[in-house]
């Protein structure tokens, strides 16, 4: 069972960046999916971004699309979310997870992170 532990978030100005990584405690199988949620207080788990762990183009939520980046560092088993043009709205914890289903939908996803706070201060 892969454990997942994201790092990287903080407080942060509206209009700035933050990177945040996601350490995987064993590497993903070849059909293994990565993907970023997130979740604000008082709202359900919210899409942002996923990635194939073998390769291939990303998928983005219409909302962080040019502004997000989702990269992968295969050998170091980490996975990346680089954030820029932040906006208030977007303060949420932010999770990463592992699935193998090509899919925006949460419920498509095994395992979990414990989540790391991101608050965009305007």
């Amino acid at each position: 069972q892969v454990r997942l532990v994201e790092s990287g978030g903080g407080s942060v100005q509206a209009g700035g960046s933050l990177r945040l990584s996601c350490a995987a405690s064993e590497r993903p199988t070849s059909k293994a999916v990565m993907a970023w949620f997130r979740q604000a207080p008082g709202k359900e788990r919210e899409f942002v971004a996923l990635v194939r762990w073998h390769g291939g183009s990303a998928f983005y939520a219409d909302s962080v699309k040019g502004r997000f980046t989702v990269s992968r560092n295969n050998p170091e088993n980490m996975l990346y979310l680089q954030m820029s043009s932040l906006k208030d709205e977007e303060t949420a914890v932010y999770y990463c997870a592992v699935g193998f289903q090509y899919e925006s939908n949460c419920r498509a996803y095994d395992y979990w992170g414990q989540g790391t706070q991101v608050t965009v201060a305007s």
